[in-house]
């Protein structure tokens, strides 16, 4: 799913609990990552859930990202960070404002501190991954 279309989807939704079903229905889609790559150092720390991240660099220079959860919930907000982040290029990753992203579709005033905190650390981990790439 396309950012655009991911806030075409939001849009359709008069309430967050829409919304909240939507998203968990979203991270019940995701592929499962496979278990070798569920070790330590994948971890995401500041997450409430456990959440691993692994990623690949392409020979067209955009970064493929692996990322999932033990939560339905999170999961969801996983596809919606893969649907802004995944594919693009470090430079292009570290150029997009993911927090507006979140705004807009108003994430973050619906979501518990501890949840908004694991989000930022996923976004805050595969922002130290592009710049790392984009050396």
């Amino acid at each position: 799913m396309t950012v655009d279309e991911l806030k075409e989807t939001f849009g359709f939704f008069d309430d967050w609990e829409d919304k909240y079903r939507f998203v968990i229905d979203m991270g019940k889609d995701l592929p499962d990552m496979p278990d070798a790559d569920k070790l330590e150092d994948n971890l995401v720390r500041g997450c409430q859930s456990q959440v691993w991240l692994t990623h690949s660099l392409g020979d067209d220079g955009k970064l493929s990202l692996h990322i999932d959860s033990d939560a339905f919930i999170v999961r969801g907000l996983i596809s919606i960070v893969l649907a802004a982040l995944d594919g693009k290029t470090p430079e292009e990753i570290l150029g997009y404002d993911v927090e507006a992203l979140f705004d807009e579709l108003e994430l973050l005033t619906h979501l518990s501190p501890t949840r908004g905190n694991g989000l930022r650390a996923m976004v805050a981990r595969i922002r130290q991954i592009a710049e790392a790439e984009s050396v």
